[in-house]
């Protein structure tokens, strides 16, 4: 792949969502991305449904653009193959409990006395160090201590989800750009780093815009709080049922919510000004927007409120999106692979766009231990010894 990490080589260690979406996110910028899965077994995720064919279509979401080769690390010569494979790598990327690397012989401090210049990247829960570091984490732990849950829904719906792992992906896109800076450093100085990255505070990073709230005024953001905020900034329903989203976010946007709304006396009122308004006002304003668009569909009051210059759009389903002329078609952030088992199967694009460098994802994820010899071949090792380290138990 002539991309723009193309030569950058990455063993990839981790399993289930966070971690393979940093390396994923590499592999598609043309990193040579090697994930190293356990014998037999593989990614946790090669057995969630829905399966096509019999392969996971969770696992080929996220493992695409890498090569995948199995090795048992517990056992002492499969940990020496790792360490030889560290000798000529860049970057490797584990997702483990913290201190499970330690225990396998296989710290940043231990990969950096065979390459002094590897980046070591470390996703877990709640980070390397710190009082709840040995803890289990997951996503929704993750949306939960991070504040998000309390400005997450509607006003008496209690703490809600985020619908998509927004933890487990910030989690990946907050590794990958924590490598990408100790690489860039790494190829200054020839010095590597360790980039401990942890789930709770990736979305903790989400939250600057509550969080402000919080240290200017002492008030808690929680989801009444939010529903009001910069009103109207949300969604509405419209008359076919249908529902779209309208984001007034300084007072002149709202002038001309006014206008297309036929309420253009709210512009020459003092308190609708955003300084001023309450909630009092807000549910008046309610009101009318109600009422304006009871009357319309959501594409006919999107369509008016785009011409009046209001920001706004429809709410979509994934499966509109996957239609979309900008998204799916402009954009292409939906693409077709052929996958060895699977067939042909839809994935969503790499959300970058280079200028020069256009990314092409033209390698399905990888069955089980599919490069194994391709791999050992590049490492310069013989068929006869491959099949001796088979016959190990290595792989």
């Amino acid at each position: 792949m002539d991309g723009v990490l193309n030569g950058v080589k990455v063993l990839d260690l981790t399993r289930v969502l966070a971690g393979p979406y940093c390396t994923m996110m590499l592999g598609d910028m043309g990193a040579n991305v090697i994930k190293i899965e356990l014998p037999g077994v593989g990614d946790d995720t090669r057995s969630n449904s829905p399966f096509i064919n019999g392969e996971s279509s969770y696992y080929m979401a996220f493992n695409r653009s890498k090569r995948s080769f199995t090795l048992d690390l517990k056992n002492p010569k499969g940990k020496q193959l790792f360490l030889d494979m560290v000798k000529d790598a860049d970057i490797v990327v584990e997702n483990f409990r913290p201190g499970v690397m330690k225990n396998l012989g296989l710290s940043y401090e231990d990969l950096k006395k065979v390459n002094p210049k590897i980046v070591m990247g470390s996703i877990s829960g709640y980070g390397q160090y710190g009082p709840y570091s040995q803890q289990p984490g997951y996503d929704l732990i993750a949306q939960a201590m991070s504040g998000l849950m309390t400005t997450t829904g509607f006003p008496g719906s209690g703490p809600v989800r985020a619908g998509a792992s927004i933890g487990d992906v910030m989690g990946g896109i907050s590794c990958c750009v924590g490598i990408l800076g100790a690489y860039i450093n790494a190829m200054k100085t020839g010095e590597g780093q360790w980039v401990d990255v942890a789930l709770t505070d990736a979305v903790v990073s989400l939250m600057h815009e509550k969080s402000r709230t919080y240290f200017a005024n002492g008030n808690v953001p929680s989801t009444e709080y939010s529903f009001r905020q910069g009103y109207p900034f949300r969604q509405f329903q419209a008359g076919d049922g249908k529902y779209m989203v309208m984001c007034c976010g300084n007072d002149k946007l709202f002038f001309e919510l006014a206008k297309t709304v036929g309420h253009p006396e709210w512009a020459i009122d003092e308190k609708f000004l955003r300084a001023n308004l309450t909630f009092e006002t807000y549910d008046s304003i309610e009101a009318d927007i109600n009422e304006w668009l009871s009357t319309k569909t959501a594409k006919e009051a999107v369509d008016l409120l785009i011409e009046g210059g209001v920001p706004t759009g429809l709410v979509l389903g994934i499966d509109e999106v996957a239609q979309d002329p900008h998204v799916a078609g402009a954009r292409e952030m939906f693409i077709k692979i052929q996958h060895p088992v699977a067939g042909e199967t839809t994935l969503v694009n790499n959300q970058i766009k280079f200028s020069d460098k256009k990314i092409v994802i033209d390698r399905p994820a990888p069955l089980l231990g599919q490069h194994n010899d391709e791999i050992l071949t590049e490492m310069g090792y013989t068929p006869k010894q491959i099949e001796e380290m088979k016959n190990e138990g290595l792989f």
